[in-house]
């Protein structure tokens, strides 16, 4: 349902601080600026490449927004937290989130689910209505994966351990997504994306070694990425040609860098043309 992306443009760059873990601090590093064909969030990971950061651990929470639906044509959003598919040619991506969908004749749905990339979503039994606070997290160690989602509202949970062969643990993510149809030959597209008005995501956490700290600690370099509605391609099983000709834009990140908004918006450019400026 969700999956990979794909960073296609590189806005803005500066080597961010590295620092050994054990003396990481809470100061903001430069924030990368991309953009995605499916993303719209924030993301960490190593600044150096040839040194890359292990993350154990990522964790959010989030209101569950309401989607505005209309007749005509089905639309679809999911909110999730996850570690790794970030660098380009990742084949895994640990992901556990909420969606919120409009059916064809206008109606909306809300639904729970987790995914280990390249397998396929699952749906989870945990009713969810808009307004929810819920929080999710997600844990690695070594092959055995643990996804966990509260409805702090309901006052409900959902955990699951699972194993995978090679989780990818090189990144931490907090999105916002246009959520994937994919064939059985592998080719996918990225489905039209439901108004979803703005999501705050608050209390993002990732931890590395025992180590805990926000989005913008000096750890690790954080990416903010915007979905274009506009872009298009391939890549991999996940990641397909654009069907929706909307996008979303993430706003700063609070002081801390513990929490950031995600705002819905209309692409000024038609499905397939080029990105717009």
């Amino acid at each position: 349902m969700t999956g990979k992306k794909r960073l296609v443009a590189a806005l803005a760059a500066a080597a961010a601080l590295a620092l050994p873990v054990a003396e990481a601090h809470a100061a903001t590093t430069e924030i990368v600026r991309s953009t995605s064909s499916n993303w719209a969030g924030y993301a960490v990971a190593s600044s150096d490449p040839t040194a890359p950061v292990t993350f154990t651990t990522v964790s959010g929470s989030w209101v569950q927004p309401a989607a505005t639906c209309t007749g005509g044509q089905p639309s679809y959003s999911a909110f999730w937290v996850g570690l790794g598919g970030l660098a380009t040619g990742s084949q895994a991506l640990e992901q556990i989130g909420t969606e919120s969908n409009c059916t064809a004749g206008g109606s909306a749905t809300y639904a729970v689910w987790y995914e280990l990339v390249p397998a396929a979503s699952v749906p989870v039994k945990l009713k969810l209505f808009p307004g929810n606070r819920v929080s999710a997290s997600v844990t690695v160690s070594g092959q055995l994966v643990t996804v966990q989602l509260k409805n702090l509202t309901r006052k409900t949970s959902f955990t699951k351990r699972l194993t995978m062969a090679a989780p990818d643990v090189s990144s931490a993510e907090w999105i916002a997504e246009a959520p994937s149809a994919c064939s059985n030959s592998g080719q996918c597209t990225t489905l039209p994306l439901a108004n979803f008005g703005t999501i705050s995501f608050t209390s993002a956490k990732a931890t590395v070694a025992g180590y805990a700290g926000t989005i913008s600690d000096a750890a690790w370099s954080p990416t903010a990425i915007d979905l274009q509605g506009s872009v298009g391609g391939f890549f991999g099983r996940r990641f397909g040609a654009m069907a929706t000709a909307a996008g979303a834009t993430p706003g700063d990140l609070s002081s801390d860098g513990s929490s950031f908004s995600v705002t819905w918006a209309e692409s000024a450019a038609a499905p397939g043309g080029p990105p717009a400026s």
